[in-house]
């Protein structure tokens, strides 16, 4: 199969600071991609040379076969953007709006129509269309932005932060709108987002950027199970004895005591749990707590960065995309 996304070796550097460094992927067709990484990591930076918004200092990529140093037009016309702050005038009306992406992408005169209503249709906001964005929820308007990146009928929609500031419940309802999508118009989709869950829950693929470069690379489900499994933490006072008790009765290899709790690592600590605790209640073992904890996609940002997603998440600043949003695309 033929990458509708892969980048040789691509470069940005501004000044002494290198923000991309020397990166190299594929993204199949059809794939939802999700990038995260910290603050600075480069995934905006990445996803503006992508959308030939920046030009890379060395290397090169192609998006749906044309590359990004020679075809920008091209390019341009191929692809979807939903920037990270809003992009839409709230002075107009949800047509108008959409009115004037078609005129900018030279939608033909005797296609906007259709589309127009295709669009509005497929975020149900035929309702609405004749209404100011002024009186539209922060969702309404992340789901016209999406409609207005799908008016040209892109073959790569790239959503920067497309969550961002919406409340769960609507946040929610763009999850899936981009399910959806995905599946109605067989688009790849390329996401940035700071919120763990939405990378585990609608991600194929996720890559972990930092300081320029890829840390990992793969399927939600792998990168968790490559931390190592659950952690059972258990609260005791004598922690040497359960940690002597479970590696001699090998229910356990990975058996840590620390501060009056012992961590115990396995595969399955659904499987595992009850085991510990009649173990222990035959041994006398008096255990005051038990938590148990099953890896997410933070425990794989703070395992492949050494920071915290969720802390990352409080300080996200406006992305470089959104800055540049108000360049006209064509």
């Amino acid at each position: 199969m033929n990458p509708v996304i892969e980048t040789f070796s691509l470069t940005k550097r501004f000044g002494s600071n290198t923000a991309v460094n020397a990166l190299s992927l594929r993204i199949e067709k059809g794939e939802v991609f999700g990038i995260l990484g910290p603050n600075g990591a480069g995934k905006s930076t990445l996803l503006s040379m992508l959308c030939t918004i920046l030009k890379p200092t060395s290397g090169t990529a192609t998006v749906n076969g044309f590359d990004i140093l020679r075809q920008h037009h091209e390019i341009r016309q191929s692809i979807g953007i939903v920037f990270q702050d809003p992009s839409v005038d709230a002075d107009m009306t949800g047509l108008e709006n959409l009115q004037m992406h078609a005129d900018l992408y030279d939608v033909p005169v005797s296609e906007v129509g259709e589309r127009i209503t295709s669009v509005l249709r497929l975020v149900q906001l035929e309702d609405r269309a004749s209404d100011y964005l002024s009186t539209y929820s922060g969702g309404m308007r992340r789901r016209l932005e999406i409609a207005r990146g799908l008016l040209h009928y892109p073959k790569v929609l790239f959503l920067d932060e497309p969550t961002i500031g919406l409340d769960p419940q609507s946040r929610e309802h763009m999850w899936d709108h981009i399910r959806m999508l995905r599946k109605r118009e067989d688009m790849t989709i390329i996401l940035t987002t700071h919120y763990m869950e939405e990378a585990d829950r609608l991600c194929d693929r996720v890559a972990i950027i930092d300081h320029g470069r890829i840390v990992a690379l793969d399927k939600p489900s792998v990168l968790k199970k490559s931390l190592g499994g659950d952690t059972i933490i258990l609260g005791i006072k004598d922690g040497e004895s359960l940690r002597a008790l479970l590696v001699g009765n090998g229910m356990a290899e990975k058996v840590e005591v620390h501060n009056g709790e012992v961590r115990v690592t396995v595969a399955n600590a659904n499987i595992l749990l009850p085991r510990i605790m009649e173990a222990a209640a035959t041994a006398g073992i008096y255990i005051d707590y038990v938590y148990l904890n099953h890896p997410d996609m933070n425990d794989v940002f703070i395992h492949y960065t050494g920071r915290d997603l969720r802390h990352e998440e409080a300080k996200a600043p406006m992305g470089k995309m959104a800055m540049m949003r108000r360049r006209r695309v064509r």
